[in-house]
C-alpha cells in the first residue's frame, strides 16, 4: 500500500514536472523541424543593391558567401541565371564552408544568383539575389587635376583607371549625397594602391557621415607600416576624428619628412554627431601650406615644408587600420561618397565647386551621352543632336529643329538655380537656351509660369533675356548691353540664373548682369525642361533652335549666391 502510494506520488510529480517544461505554444518536442543549413551571402548584395559598371560589355562579378550546418552540409550549388557554374559535395569541414574568391564574367542587364545547400538530414536551404551590369562610358575627370574618383554606386570601383579597391571585412552601401554610398561595418574599410597617386601637391574631397557609435576612427590615410609608430609619422597623412558621443573633432596630419605637421582647428573642425548629417571634406596640400576644409569653407591650416611619401603604403579608406591606428583611430562604421583625389593643391574655389556639383538635382557634362548624372536616366533627343569638343571633356552640339526634353517632376521648388557654359550659333539671330514652361500654342513666351533663357538680335550683337513666371505674367531681366555679346567671336561664355523667393538674377561669366525684384516662381502647368531650344512650348517669338553648343548643365533646388556661381565657372 505505501509502494504503491508512493508511485502514485511519483507520477504525480512527473507530471507536474512535464507540464510545467512543455510550452503548451510550441509544438510537440518530436514535431520541431530542424533549420537547416545557413547561407551568409556578402558580394553581391543580399539586398539586389549590387551595380556593377564597366566600359566594356561584359565585366567579372567576385561572389562570395559561407555556408554553415550543425549536423553536416552535403551539397552546394551556385547557379547564375539559371546556368551551375558551382557544384561542390566534398568538404575538408562539412560544418562551416567559405568561398570569396568565386569570379564570373556577365554581360549587361539584370542578373539572378541563386545558392543552395543541402545537409546530411537532406534539408534544403537557398539564397537568392540580384544585381544589375552596366555599360558605362569612359569616365572623363569632371575637374582640373583629378585622378582618382570613386563614386560607391553599387561597386568599389575607381573611374579612371577601372580598377577595384580591395574591400577589407563587409562594407557595403547605403543611400549617399549621390546615388549610393559605402557603408562601413566592423573592422572593414577599403584599400587601393597609393602609385600614381603621390607627388608634391596633393587633394582630396568627400562626403561623411560619420557613426557616433564609436568616438573615435580613421578617415582616410596614406601611410607607411610601422607598428612601433603611432600615427604621428613622418611620411604620408591621415585624417582621424576624436571627442565624445556628442562632440566630434577632426584632425589631419601631414607627414613633412620628420614628424607629422598637425591640423587641429578645434571648434571649426568639430560636430554634433548626433544629427546625422552629410559634411564635406576637403585636403588641400601645398609644397608650403596643408589645409583642411569642411563644407567648402577653410577650419584649418598650417605652413610646412612639403609632403614626404617616404616608404607609404595603400591608400586607405574609412580606417585607421593598418597603417594609421596608433591612437586606436580604427574603423568608421560610417558613410563616405564621392571620394575624389587630385595632383594639385585645390584653392578653397576649386573645393567649393566640388560641393556644389555634388549638390545638383541635375547634372548633364554631355560626357555620358545625355544622360542625367544625379537620376542615371537619360534625356530625350528630338531630331539629331550630337557632340563636340567642350569646356569639359565633350559637349551638346546642336543641329536643325533639334533639342532634348526631361521629365522637370523633382527640378521644380520655392527656390531653382541652373549654370552652364554656351556657345552659340550665329547662323541664326534668335533661340530658346533652355526653359521649363507650360504649353500653351495660344500664349507667346510671356508666360505666367515656369522660366526661359532667350536670345536675339544681330549677326554681330546678340542679347539674352532671362523670363520668370511670377503667376500673372513673366518677370523680365533684360540688361541690354551687360547682357549682350559678339557672336563672330566664337566664345565660350558662363551662364547662372539664380531664382529666390523674392529675386530673380542673371550672371554671365560669373557677373551679375541683371536682376529683379519679383514675388517667386510659379509652376503651374509647366512641362519637361527643354535644353537648346525655345520649341515646343516657349517659342512664341521665333526663339527656336539653338544649333551651337552647350557644356556642363547643373540644376539647383536653391538660389545660387554670386560666390558660387563663381566657384563655378572657376
Amino acid at each position: 500500500m505505501k509502494n504503491t502510494y508512493l508511485k502514485y506520488i511519483g507520477m504525480l510529480v512527473v507530471g507536474i514536472l512535464f507540464f510545467n517544461c512543455q510550452d503548451l505554444d510550441r509544438p510537440e518536442f518530436s514535431d520541431f523541424l530542424y533549420d537547416g543549413p545557413v547561407i551568409t551571402l556578402s558580394s553581391p548584395s543580399p539586398e539586389g543593391s549590387t551595380i556593377i559598371s564597366s566600359v566594356e560589355e561584359v565585366a567579372p562579378i567576385t561572389i562570395s558567401f559561407q555556408v554553415e550546418d550543425d549536423l553536416g552540409i552535403a551539397n552546394i550549388t551556385v547557379d547564375l541565371d539559371g546556368q551551375e557554374i558551382l557544384n561542390i559535395n566534398e568538404f575538408s569541414d562539412n560544418k562551416l564552408f567559405n568561398i570569396d574568391d568565386l569570379t564570373q564574367d556577365v554581360s549587361t542587364g539584370s542578373h539572378t544568383l541563386t545558392i543552395t545547400a543541402t545537409d546530411i538530414d537532406d534539408v534544403v536551404v537557398t539564397e537568392t539575389t540580384t544585381f544589375e551590369k552596366i555599360e558605362v562610358p569612359p569616365y572623363t575627370p569632371m575637374f582640373d587635376g583629378e585622378m582618382f574618383y570613386m563614386a560607391f554606386d553599387g561597386n568599389y570601383s575607381e573611374a579612371i583607371s577601372g580598377s577595384d579597391a580591395t574591400a577589407v571585412g563587409s562594407p557595403g552601401f547605403d543611400t549617399g549625397v549621390v546615388g549610393q554610398a559605402y557603408k562601413g561595418g566592423a573592422d572593414s574599410h577599403l584599400t587601393f594602391p597609393s602609385a600614381g597617386l603621390l607627388g608634391n601637391e596633393f587633394s582630396a574631397t568627400f562626403w561623411l557621415k560619420i557613426d557616433a557609435s564609436d568616438t573615435r576612427a580613421g578617415i582616410i590615410n596614406i601611410a607607411p607600416a610601422d607598428p612601433s609608430s603611432p600615427s604621428d609619422k613622418p611620411s604620408g597623412f591621415g585624417l582621424i576624428r576624436e571627442g565624445s558621443e556628442t562632440s566630434q573633432k577632426f584632425i589631419l596630419l601631414v607627414g613633412n619628412g620628420t614628424n607629422a605637421t598637425w591640423i587641429n582647428p578645434g571648434d571649426p573642425a568639430t560636430i554634433d554627431p548626433t544629427e546625422d548629417q552629410w559634411v564635406h571634406f576637403g585636403i588641400s596640400i601645398s609644397e608650403t601650406n596643408a589645409a583642411l576644409y569642411m563644407n567648402g569653407e577653410l577650419v584649418g591650416e598650417s605652413d610646412f615644408p612639403g609632403i614626404d611619401w617616404t616608404g607609404v603604403e595603400d591608400l586607405v579608406i574609412m580606417s585607421g587600420d593598418p597603417n594609421f591606428s596608433g591612437w586606436s583611430h580604427k574603423t568608421e562604421k560610417g558613410q563616405i561618397d564621392e571620394l575624389r583625389i587630385f595632383n594639385k593643391a585645390l584653392t578653397k574655389n576649386e573645393i567649393q565647386a566640388v560641393v556644389l556639383k555634388d549638390q545638383a538635382v541635375f547634372s548633364m557634362d554631355f560626357n555620358t551621352g545625355y544622360q542625367d548624372g544625379v537620376s542615371g536616366n537619360d534625356a530625350t533627343a528630338v531630331g539629331a543632336p550630337g557632340f563636340d569638343t567642350g569646356v569639359v571633356g565633350q559637349a551638346y552640339k546642336g543641329a536643325a529643329d533639334s533639342y532634348l526634353t526631361f521629365p522637370s517632376a523633382g527640378l521644380l521648388g520655392n527656390e531653382f538655380s541652373a549654370t552652364f557654359w554656351l556657345k552659340i550659333d550665329a547662323s541664326d539671330t534668335r533661340a530658346g537656351i533652355i526653359n521649363i514652361a507650360p504649353a500653351d500654342p495660344s500664349s507667346p513666351s510671356d508666360k505666367p509660369s515656369g522660366f526661359g533663357l532667350i536670345r536675339e538680335g544681330s549677326e554681330t550683337s546678340q542679347k539674352f533675356i532671362l523670363l520668370v513666371g511670377n503667376g500673372t505674367n513673366a518677370t523680365w531681366i533684360n540688361p541690354g548691353d551687360p547682357a549682350t555679346i559678339d557672336p563672330t567671336e566664337d566664345q565660350w561664355v558662363h551662364f547662372g540664373i539664380s531664382i529666390s523667393e523674392t529675386n530673380a538674377a542673371l550672371y554671365m561669366n560669373g557677373a551679375l548682369v541683371g536682376e529683379s525684384d519679383f514675388p517667386g516662381i510659379d509652376w503651374t502647368g509647366v512641362g519637361d525642361l527643354v535644353i537648346m531650344s525655345g520649341n515646343p512650348n516657349f517659342s512664341g517669338w521665333s526663339h527656336k533652335t539653338e544649333k551651337g553648343q552647350m557644356d556642363e548643365l547643373y540644376i539647383y533646388n536653391k538660389a545660387l549666391t554670386p560666390e558660387e556661381i563663381q566657384a563655378l565657372m572657376d
